[in-house]
């Protein structure tokens, strides 16, 4: 199993709920996705970031397929424009 791990800091944090909901709205749509959390945060400080994403897949592979599926391509066309700046992590779990 793959965790991927996005964070972002956006250049305008009160839009961070409603990209929340566009980032939910991908579960059940791609096959590739086994499970999807976000969250927006609530700690002050330089090092943090206002939305988090992780997603979990089958694999590598599966990975691959998320990153390329149409969904999620809408997804980024939205979130993208307003970060200010982006961070992964993707890892194996076990």
């Amino acid at each position: 199993m793959i965790k991927h791990v996005v964070m972002w800091k956006l250049k305008d944090p009160t839009k961070a709920a409603g990209l929340k909901n566009a980032i939910l709205g991908m579960k059940g749509k791609v096959p590739s996705l086994i499970d999807i959390e976000c969250g927006v945060n609530f700690t002050e400080g330089d090092a943090a970031c206002d939305l988090v994403l992780i997603s979990t897949h089958e694999s590598r592979e599966a990975l691959d397929i998320y990153q390329a599926d149409p969904v999620h391509g809408e997804v980024k066309k939205l979130v993208g424009p307003e970060a200010a700046s982006r961070h992964v992590a993707d890892f194996e779990m076990g």
